[in-house]
């Protein structure tokens, strides 16, 4: 065999090794990237542009850079909490076959890989707030008391106390993906605290709690076996189908209210509630399975309207940010 020979078939077995290590690449990130529940960050994502949107309307000034880097740091902090709550369901016999997360049941990825990856993101998130300390306006001890209220919450939603298993976890929800993030993103851009987003956050935060109770309410009897107590479990199949139709019509009942007080504008989100009815029908048939993610897309869909309502609004007919 000549030397050309030689070259030609270690040249072919170089480029398949290395479209081999490529396509296992590929498929370990596709793994963690399954193992993070992507489509739950609608919750982490419209919050961040609400806070920066009122911002801009309360000081006349917006940062690019400042809006990604809180966006990316509330996203790492959402990514770990979603992989503790995979490890502690996992840890205590929550997670089954049946589950819809089975990261860990069917193995895709193993224990210690999600302690890593969480701890990874989890320095990320703070990384972003140290990044952040710099690019903001805003007093250090302000964005540190938000932003480690916000990622505690992440943490001990399953973690440490667990406030998931004692009916907890709702309220945590509530606070986290509502009030908390929207005041943090708020104050990375204005540079100033204010109380009246918490207002603001009032239709994202309940739409978001939808999102959980019904991920609850369709786990009700596996987290019965595991001995632990959820709203749903407490409430039963009656009352939690009555909190979650709550929870999904509320928020249009406080746009409308915007839309007739405050700007017509506000009424714009007010489109996406067909979609509300639907998911409504959906959860009244007990067809549980994929509502938590219709839920979290109808979050996104009415969270971006809702955005631009807030955006599209005169500043002087929005009730006082600062």
């Amino acid at each position: 065999m000549s030397t050309s020979e030689q070259n030609h078939i270690l040249s072919k077995k170089t480029d398949t090794n290395v479209c081999s290590r490529y396509f296992q690449l590929k498929e370990h990130l596709k793994r963690y990237l399954i193992a993070l529940r992507p489509w739950s960050f609608t919750a982490s994502f419209t919050p961040v542009a609400l806070g920066s949107v009122l911002a801009y309307k309360a000081v006349g000034y917006f940062s690019l850079p400042v809006f990604i880097t809180t966006l990316l740091t509330a996203l790492s902090v959402h990514a770990a909490g979603n992989l503790v709550n995979t490890y502690f369901d996992y840890l205590r016999g929550i997670d089954t076959k049946q589950s819809d997360d089975r990261t860990l049941v069917d193995k895709i990825l193993n224990p210690e890989e999600i302690q890593w990856l969480g701890m990874v993101l989890y320095s990320v998130g703070i990384g972003g707030f140290l990044v952040l300390c710099f690019l903001s306006l805003a007093k250090m001890e302000h964005l540190a008391l938000i932003f480690f209220c916000g990622l505690s919450s992440s943490f001990l939603y399953t973690g440490g106390l667990g406030l998931k298993y004692i009916a907890l976890g709702d309220i945590i929800i509530f606070l986290t993906f509502g009030p908390i993030t929207v005041m943090f993103s708020f104050l990375t851009q204005a540079g100033e605290l204010s109380i009246v987003t918490l207002l603001y956050a009032l239709p994202l935060a309940l739409n978001t709690i939808a999102i959980l109770h019904a991920n609850n309410t369709r786990d009700m009897e596996s987290d019965n076996k595991a001995k632990i107590v959820t709203v749903a479990i407490v409430l039963g199949w009656l009352g939690s189908y009555i909190l979650f139709t709550v929870l999904l019509f509320l928020p249009y009942l406080l746009l409308v209210q915007g839309g007739l007080h405050i700007s017509k504008w506000m009424f714009l989100p007010v489109i996406t509630c067909r979609e509300a009815f639907n998911i409504e029908r959906q959860f009244r048939s007990k067809q549980l399975h994929k509502v938590p993610q219709r839920v979290a897309m109808l979050n996104f869909q009415m969270g971006v309207l809702y955005v631009f309502a807030v955006l599209l609004t005169n500043k002087a007919d929005l009730p006082t940010l600062l």
